[in-house]
């Protein structure tokens, strides 16, 4: 695996190092020991899978606060999908910044979400599925949510949504106090 850093300290895109032949390829798309070398979460307790029927699909932004916050890593086994992060870490020289990338079932490329940032995507193609890892549990009373175009962080997604859920729809504007307090 190749550990590319994004412009947000501490995430990452990753690619697959394919090994080919005449058969096709073999490729570790987690490997315990290459995570622990780069100082990245190894430890996973749950694997989400998530289908989007319809193209333009907006789901996020989420994260779950301490002490339940948790790392995530994407991989989008069909279809393709816009990924995007937002850094919420408190003192972060980036907080308030997002960064997204493509992912692809084409591509094969991953992101790697840490702690302390909102991550959501946008479908670009319908019938699109994701499959990531998570370090913690899901944990109702630790959500929380920002709205896709909150406009104190003003994500550039690469189109408008045409499909959101009423919750996600529904988050509220950035506070601090909310969005930021142990739970």
């Amino acid at each position: 695996m190749r550990f590319e850093p994004t412009p947000l300290p501490g995430a990452f895109v990753i690619e697959l190092e394919k090994r080919e032949d005449e058969r096709g390829f073999f490729a570790r798309a987690f490997c315990e020991r290459e995570f622990a070398e780069q100082g990245l979460e190894s430890r996973f307790v749950q694997i989400n899978n998530s289908l989007s029927r319809e193209r333009h699909t907006l789901r996020g932004m989420h994260y779950q606060l301490e002490p339940a916050a948790e790392v995530k890593v994407v991989r989008v086994i069909r279809g393709a999908l816009w990924d995007a992060i937002l850094d919420l870490r408190p003192g972060s020289e980036t907080f308030g910044r997002s960064f997204g990338a493509e992912l692809s079932a084409e591509n094969r490329r991953m992101m790697y979400v840490p702690r302390g940032f909102a991550h959501g995507f946008l479908t670009l193609e319908p019938d699109t599925e994701a499959l990531y890892l998570v370090s913690a549990f899901y944990s109702p009373e630790h959500e929380r949510g920002i709205r896709w175009d909150d406009p104190r962080f003003a994500i550039p997604w690469p189109a408008k949504p045409a499909v959101l859920s009423e919750k996600d729809r529904s988050h509220p504007d950035f506070d601090e106090a909310y969005h930021l307090a142990v739970a």
